[in-house]
């Protein structure tokens, strides 16, 4: 029994603000839920969804997005288009000869604008990639959770993709740290939905595969945790956002 990935959630003061920054930075639709808001992501893209609660802190984001370029000048259109949408540059220790560039988007949220010519995003989309601070072991999870085959394997360093391609979701632990401490909870997560509706069989097989079960929401969300302890939701089946049937894969 396996899972889809619907979207990765992102807390915000503001839903509105990140959603509007990142559907003019990607050309996505904004969809309304009774939650928050959702930019589908099509069948090879990931989904992103913001939604009330606490804004991104820069250096504590465990989560931070990857966008690709298909040449310098399209890098450079890239950067200005997210700084015109309320983005900025930041620095998270990135050294000068390195040639992407660090952004942080209205709620607080890091991601980078990767350089042109990057074989290991090519062929990726323009969401090349969600990078998760997160161990070997929580890829192979997710893996495992999800049916995507590894595509990276190297060390500490894993990432699995769709088999359809498109975004890459990877796991490192950076800087040599540990992964970060659960006394506060993530301002970022995964929301899955049981690939056949079957919530109750879909969680058994995400516990037999190493999650935790934390507890159920009063809509019938159930939230687990993943082998380094970071949350996730598997949604009832149904409940899928703005009704709509899941369009990631």
């Amino acid at each position: 029994m396996r899972s889809r990935l619907l979207a990765v959630t992102f807390e915000a003061d503001d839903p509105a603000e990140p959603a509007r920054f990142w559907a003019g930075l990607l050309g996505r639709e904004v969809v309304g839920d009774a939650g928050g808001v959702l930019l589908p992501g099509g069948d090879t893209q990931l989904g992103l969804r913001f939604v009330p609660g606490r804004g991104g802190r820069l250096g504590a984001n465990r989560m931070h997005l990857h966008l690709t370029s298909a040449d310098l000048d399209h890098q450079r259109r890239t950067v200005a288009t997210a700084v015109g949408l309320g983005g900025r540059h930041v620095d998270v220790g990135q050294r000068p000869e390195e040639g992407h560039v660090v952004l942080a988007d209205p709620a607080g949220y890091e991601f980078c604008v990767i350089e042109p010519d990057n074989g290991y995003l090519a062929g990726c989309g323009p969401l090349g990639e969600l990078t998760c601070a997160g161990t070997r072991q929580a890829g192979l999870f997710w893996g495992a959770a999800l049916g995507w085959p590894l595509v990276w394997d190297r060390g500490e360093q894993t990432a699995i993709q769709s088999p359809r391609g498109g975004t890459k979701v990877a796991w490192d632990v950076w800087d040599g740290a540990p992964v970060a401490s659960k006394a506060e909870p993530g301002r970022q997560r995964f929301e899955l939905l049981a690939a056949d509706g079957d919530q109750r069989a879909a969680v058994d097989a995400l516990i037999a595969l190493g999650a935790a079960r934390l507890g159920v929401r009063d809509d019938g969300t159930v939230v687990l945790a993943d082998p380094d302890g970071t949350e996730f939701c598997v949604w009832p089946a149904g409940h899928t956002q703005n009704g709509s049937p899941p369009r990631t894969g």
